[in-house]
């Protein structure tokens, strides 16, 4: 009757023994699987960071905002594409933009980009074109109900076609314009005229 006894004992104790066990390693896992999300990898925050600075690329402007953009104080000449991010020829072109202004800002070009993208764009596929052109020149989203009263202030010849560039001296006058893809050479020797004549004139 007492070895039943120490038999069945020790069948129970092995057994709770298992049970215990087999409770405590799927909790543990769970519990450092916890302790690793609430610190997520280097790469994961940096990708975070990346995304959060991006979104601030654009800004949001109005059409009084744009008029004060183009004014000129006598200084510096100023290069000014519209474009957007669905238009397939702006796209094309926005590479050359980037070479030019990475190569006239510091002589003195002032250069902004104004897409006429959607202002929902503006955290999402405005950011995600700008982000792998690395690009660092001013960029605003103009915000209009209606956009023909901002583009004929810009130039009543121009009817709002993509992409559109325009360039200004110093005082403020168009010297060049285009309407379409420009042709690189044709736009850098514009620049070039218009950043001579404006050490001239000091």
């Amino acid at each position: 009757m007492t070895q039943a006894l120490q038999l069945i004992t020790a069948r129970f104790v092995i057994a709770a023994l298992v049970l215990i066990a087999g409770g405590i390693t799927p909790f543990t896992a769970a519990a450092g699987s916890q302790t690793s999300a609430k610190k997520p990898p280097p790469s994961r925050s940096a990708h975070k960071r990346g995304r959060t600075t991006a979104k601030a690329a654009a800004k949001v402007i109005n059409a009084e905002g744009l008029q004060g953009l183009l004014k000129r104080d006598g200084t510096h000449p100023l290069l000014v594409n519209y474009w957007a991010t669905w238009c397939d020829p702006c796209r094309d072109e926005f590479p050359d933009l980037v070479k030019i202004d990475t190569d006239y800002r510091s002589k003195g070009l002032d250069f902004i980009a104004v897409t006429l993208d959607d202002v929902v764009d503006l955290k999402t596929a405005v950011p995600d074109f700008l982000r792998p052109m690395k690009a660092k020149m001013p960029v605003y989203l103009l915000d209009v109900s209606d956009p023909e009263p901002a583009i004929n202030a810009v130039d009543p010849k121009w009817g709002g076609s993509l992409p559109a560039t325009f360039l200004y001296n110093n005082k403020g006058e168009v010297v060049y314009k285009h309407f379409g893809r420009f042709k690189t050479d044709e736009l850098r020797a514009a620049i070039e005229k218009v950043m001579s004549d404006s050490k001239s004139d000091e």
